[in-house]
C-alpha cells in the first residue's frame, strides 16, 4: 500500500474506535512519526495531508525542520538538556519529565520570546525502561511548573504503554486518564492533550480517551517504536 493509503486506512481505523467509544474522530489527532522515514516519505505525507509529524532526535530534525516548514513539528523523544537550545521551533514538546529540564525550557523559551507548549510526561506502568514521572508525583510537579515557568505552558499528559497485548495495555491507558482528570480538578487548570496510543496500540488508547496518537509503522510499513 503507498503511504496515502496507509494514511486513509489509520484515519479509518481512529475513526472506528472513536465511533466505538461515543466520541468524534475530530476529537483525536494524528500525528505521524517520522523517525524512520525518508524526506521522500515525509514529503508523501504532507502531500497526502498529514502535517503534523514527531521526531525523536533532535539533531536530526533540525534540517527536516527547514525542509519542511509547512509541518506543525512535535519533539517525542527523550531530551535531553543540553539539546533544548535546539528546540525553537518544535511546537510542542511531549517529554517533559524532570524539573531540570523544566527550567532549561523556560530559559530558552524566554530568550527565543515564546511560550513553550508541553506535555508531562508519565510513567504509569513502572516499567524501569521507560522514563516519565510517577502518578504520585505528577500534580507537585504540574504545580511547580505552573508557578515558577512562565514560559512553559502545560497542555496535558503523554504516557507510553508497554509493549505488550494491545487489550492487555487498556488499564495503563484508562489510568493515565484518570491522572490527567485530576491534575487538572487539583490544579484548576483545563489541558487539551492527553497523548497515549501508537501503532501497536492506539485503538486501545483512544477508546481511553486519548486525543492525540503516535503512528510511525502503521503509515509507513516499516518499524519503530511508535
Amino acid at each position: 500500500m503507498s503511504i496515502k493509503e496507509n494514511l486513509k486506512s489509520v484515519q479509518a481505523r481512529i475513526w472506528q474506535a472513536a465511533k466505538l467509544s461515543g466520541r468524534l474522530e475530530s476529537e483525536v489527532q494524528l500525528l505521524g512519526v517520522t523517525k524512520y522515514a525518508s524526506d521522500e516519505e515525509v514529503q508523501e505525507l504532507i502531500n497526502a495531508g498529514l502535517n503534523t509529524l514527531g521526531e525523536s532526535r533532535v539533531q536530526h530534525a533540525q534540517p527536516r525542520l527547514e525542509r519542511f516548514p509547512e509541518a506543525q513539528w512535535h519533539f517525542i523523544g527523550r531530551l535531553q538538556t543540553n539539546k533544548v537550545r535546539f528546540c525553537e521551533q518544535f511546537a510542542l514538546i511531549h517529554s517533559l519529565d524532570r524539573w531540570s529540564l523544566a527550567r532549561e525550557i523556560n530559559a530558552r523559551a524566554l530568550q527565543w520570546g515564546k511560550i513553550q507548549d508541553v506535555l508531562i510526561q508519565v510513567n504509569v506502568s513502572g516499567e524501569d525502561s521507560k522514563t516519565g514521572l510517577s502518578r504520585q508525583g505528577t500534580a507537585d510537579f504540574a504545580k511547580r511548573v505552573l508557578q515558577d515557568c512562565p514560559n512553559v505552558r502545560v497542555r496535558g499528559l503523554m504516557t507510553m504503554a508497554p509493549l505488550i497485548d494491545p487489550e492487555a495495555t487498556r488499564p495503563f491507558f484508562r489510568e493515565t486518564r484518570r491522572l490527567y482528570d485530576q491534575v487538572q480538578h487539583e490544579l484548576g487548570v483545563t489541558w487539551d492533550i492527553l497523548s497515549m496510543g501508537m501503532t501497536n496500540d492506539f485503538e486501545v488508547a483512544i477508546e481511553e480517551g486519548a486525543t492525540l496518537v503516535r503512528i510511525g509503522s502503521a503509515l509507513l510499513a516499516k518499524e519503530d517504536s511508535a
